[in-house]
């Protein structure tokens, strides 16, 4: 058994590879693994949904752990990620958010800035609300038996704000941009409040036992550089500075954290610039990771990036889009994964290829990588 210094027992972890390469740490092979990996293209959660309500399975410890191992038993993955809603956040504030087959709807969305300061419960007691979360984390750990690590995440503020607002989701976020323009004072301190909630709800998931986070900036691609330097980039920054400080304040494991901007092409010099505060970042399918390795300071892990859709793709087609990709990213410093979450009808079989390629083509690059620096005899 581990003991972490928040005095909770675990079972030892026997596969540390995804927090050696976040931490910029030489691995044996690129470990992998897949966004929304416990989710629908997975025949068994289709079957507990058709009993359970989505947000019964996340409010439920025992149903949100059985539903984290899923893909952890069926598939070589080198994290697990808590089974969760980035919207739990917006809920604990007491909004209403429902879960329909178009995605999550707000039946009663903010209007105008005043009504974000008075009708939202801004004093709510973030350990307690959640607390469902945080026992789901405890009791993964365990089931997990340190086959790999837990990741738990949350919603970045931007991208919460996006869904308060609109309601939903989206083609435009122009109901969330107008208040960036009409408002950007009152809206600075809206996602500023929002950090502080999303800094409460990581340090308890941390406590509870996760070993990684992961921020979704889900929204960033409906920004430019401007916006995004004065309405996601400083949230993103004081977040992972408080969650590091904070840990360390509290005596907490110092764990990785990776930011996921969605669409930020136009800043990855700005998120690759500070590795010791967002030690990996996540790039979408239509981010060149050759350009991107480019501009990163030394020490950045970069995550990523097949397009979830080729997973539509038969398994020998996956497995050559993945070599091509390994030979993009290389294999140190980085974390394989898709562009963004699997969708409902991903193929079983191209999951598959996917993730032995990944393992076994980083291995044989690594091994070969090592063959050709030995000087040979002459």
């Amino acid at each position: 058994m581990d003991t972490d210094p928040n005095g909770l027992s675990f079972p030892r972890l026997k596969n540390d590879c995804i927090l050696k390469a976040a931490h910029g740490q030489k691995t044996d092979y690129v470990p992998v693994w897949i966004m929304r990996q416990a989710g629908r293209y997975l025949p068994e959660f289709r079957e507990l949904r058709k009993q359970h309500s989505f947000f019964t399975v996340c409010e439920t410890p025992e149903l949100a752990c059985q539903v984290t191992l899923m893909p952890i038993k069926r598939f070589d993955l080198d994290a697990s990620i808590i089974f969760s809603d980035i919207l739990v956040i917006p809920q604990a504030l007491g909004m209403q958010v429902d879960m329909t087959s178009e995605g999550p709807k707000f039946p009663n969305p903010l209007v105008d800035v005043k009504q974000a300061c008075t009708v939202l419960h801004w004093d709510v007691d973030m350990s307690k609300r959640l607390d469902y979360v945080y026992k789901a984390i405890t009791l993964t750990r365990h089931e997990l038996a340190g086959k790999c690590p837990l990741v738990g995440f949350s919603g970045a503020p931007w991208t919460l704000m996006c869904y308060m607002i609109e309601g939903g989701g989206s083609k435009t976020m122009s109901k969330a941009k107008k208040w960036l323009y009409q408002s950007p004072v009152e809206s600075e301190q809206f996602l500023d409040r929002l950090s502080e909630k999303i800094i409460d709800y990581l340090l308890n998931q941390i406590k509870a036992g996760a070993q990684m986070l992961q921020l979704f900036e889900s929204n960033a691609e409906y920004l430019n550089r401007s916006l995004f330097e004065k309405f996601s980039y400083p949230f993103l920054t004081k977040i992972c500075q408080q969650i590091k400080s904070r840990s360390c304040d509290m005596g907490l494991p110092l764990i990785p954290i990776c930011v996921f901007a969605k669409g930020a092409h136009y800043a990855t010099d700005l998120l690759t610039k500070q590795p010791q505060l967002m030690n990996v970042i996540s790039l979408d399918w239509t981010m060149d990771p050759v350009h991107v390795r480019s501009q990163c300071s030394s020490g950045v892990c970069l995550q990523g990036n097949l397009d979830p859709c080729a997973l539509y793709a038969d398994p020998e087609v996956v497995s050559s889009l993945t070599r091509d990709m390994l030979d993009e990213f290389g294999t140190q410093s980085y974390i394989a994964n898709l562009g963004h979450g699997i969708y409902p009808d991903g193929r079983i079989e191209s999951v598959e290829a996917f993730i032995d390629t990944v393992h076994k083509y980083s291995r044989q690059k690594n091994n070969s990588d090592q063959l050709t620096a030995i000087p040979m005899n002459q």
